[in-house]
């Protein structure tokens, strides 16, 4: 077996090097971050307040709705999964992928997920989203009013001309927080889109994008019917 040998000091194989190694390195993918392009004291700022309006929605003050952008494809996700070994996990994938995007806002406490599904994401689907959410926290007739506030990013969609008019339209009961620049660490749905991906959309093709609707909507909820159960539970580790 090949050795590795240091200018100094005693000769060692490869394997043994590997072991020395394992009790305080492992071997790691390194991962992009945008912490560089962050300013610092904004996303510290606007952290502690997202703190305060929590606490506010658990003591049941407001409603706290986290609100973004995915996109599903007809060409299968892949995650881990538990396999027998030399089992094959490849699956079929077709030869051209097409895409559906998925509107969403995620209820801090009830972990409810509502999503708005459309072919394209123009300013025109996140009003169409806002409208969904009209029928679930708007003001109605013998409903209680709870102040409802969103936190977006400065996307395109969010700050256009028709998208500011609509919540212009809606400040009477919605209110904005905007999130600082490169801080989707501060977006609590960004890790129950990568839940849902994982656990109810992986490893599998659909035909069309039809069929990619049908089964974004039924993994909703699914996933909603388990939070039912478990308000506030973590979010599963997915790949």
């Amino acid at each position: 077996m090949p050795a590795y040998a240091p200018n100094r000091g005693a000769r060692i194989s490869r394997s043994q090097l590997s072991k020395a190694l394992r009790k305080k390195f492992r071997w790691r993918r390194p991962r992009h971050t945008l912490k560089g392009r962050q300013t610092a004291g904004e996303v510290d700022r606007i952290g502690l307040r997202l703190q305060l309006r929590k606490r506010q929605a658990e003591a049941g003050d407001i409603v706290l709705l986290y609100g973004d952008e995915s996109e599903a494809l007809t060409y299968p996700y892949l995650a881990r999964a538990w396999a027998k070994s030399g089992a094959d996990l490849r699956v079929p994938a077709p030869g051209q992928a097409k895409k559906m995007a998925m509107l969403g806002s995620l209820d801090h406490v009830t972990r409810q997920l509502i999503v708005h599904t459309s072919p394209t994401k123009r300013n025109s689907d996140f009003v169409a989203h806002l409208e969904q959410l009209d029928h679930l926290y708007g003001p109605m007739p013998g409903r209680p009013a709870r102040p409802v506030v969103l936190v977006e990013d400065n996307g395109p969609i969010h700050v256009s001309k028709l998208s500011l008019a609509a919540l212009a339209d809606r400040a009477h009961w919605l209110t904005v927080e905007w999130l600082p620049k490169y801080a989707p660490e501060l977006n609590d749905i960004e890790a129950v889109w990568r839940d849902l991906k994982a656990h109810h959309l992986a490893h599998q093709t659909f035909t069309d994008v039809a069929a990619l609707d049908t089964a974004i909507h039924a993994a909703v909820e699914d996933l909603n019917q388990e939070r039912k159960d478990a308000p506030l539970a973590k979010p599963r580790i997915s790949a």
